[in-house]
């Protein structure tokens, strides 16, 4: 069967993002995917209850998160507990890997979005399972050319993520896969196997734009009721 997957949204337990996991499963549904993933910075719990919930909505929910590793940001999918942040790039890798889940490294060469790829060597990169080549906030078109020319050069399987902060862009891009079986297990492996065809389109800049603010404000707010905490 083939399945079409946003493989990196966001709920409302990401400082910078907005809408419940109902919402996100709704918008999943409306679009037409067959499966997505909600990938929460340093956070699992929206993802865990996305799982317990998809089946109402007939799509496969993939359990997952962004995790902050020291030297960027790396999609743990498949994994079941959060990893803790701040681990050096390789070790943050193998804690993944312990839980059964694989590494993904998304907008790799964006430095402004704690892209890995602009702070660690290119052949220790490559020990990633996967590269995201399409994200589709990306407000130029060239960090998504040089992950795609990256994980060509090194043969690495590919993804791609629509990186959706508020629940209406979520299934703005993804992958497209071939697996026998419409499980979390049959979509690791399709992509560990480099089964996977990409497709998307960018966010709208004013809704980029929009998130980033959102984001920002949240965490100066998050910042001052610590301080008075």
């Amino acid at each position: 069967m083939f399945m079409k997957i946003d493989l990196h949204t966001h709920s409302e337990l990401s400082v910078d993002g907005k809408d419940s996991v109902d919402a996100l499963l709704n918008m999943a549904q409306k679009n037409g995917l067959d499966g997505f993933a909600i990938t929460d910075h340093d956070e699992i719990e929206a993802s865990l209850e996305a799982e317990t919930k998809a089946a109402e909505y007939g799509i496969l929910a993939i359990p997952g998160t962004e995790v902050t590793s020291s030297v960027g940001h790396i999609l743990a999918i498949g994994v079941r507990e959060c990893i803790e942040p701040g681990l050096p790039f390789q070790e943050t890798i193998d804690q993944i890997h312990k839980m059964e889940g694989i590494a993904v490294i998304p907008h790799p060469f964006q430095k402004i979005r704690n892209g890995v790829g602009v702070k660690i060597p290119r052949d220790i990169l490559s020990k990633a399972d996967a590269i995201e080549i399409y994200n589709s906030r990306l407000f130029t078109g060239r960090g998504n050319r040089n992950a795609r020319k990256f994980a060509e050069e090194y043969n690495l399987p590919v993804t791609a993520g629509s990186d959706a902060h508020i629940a209406r862009m979520v299934g703005r891009a993804g992958i497209k896969i071939e697996t026998e079986e419409n499980t979390v297990e049959g979509v690791i492996d399709a992509i560990r196997n480099g089964k996977t065809e990409v497709w998307g389109r960018k966010t709208p800049w004013s809704i980029s734009f929009f998130q980033a603010s959102a984001g920002v404000g949240r965490k100066i707010k998050n910042r001052g009721e610590k301080i008075k905490d």
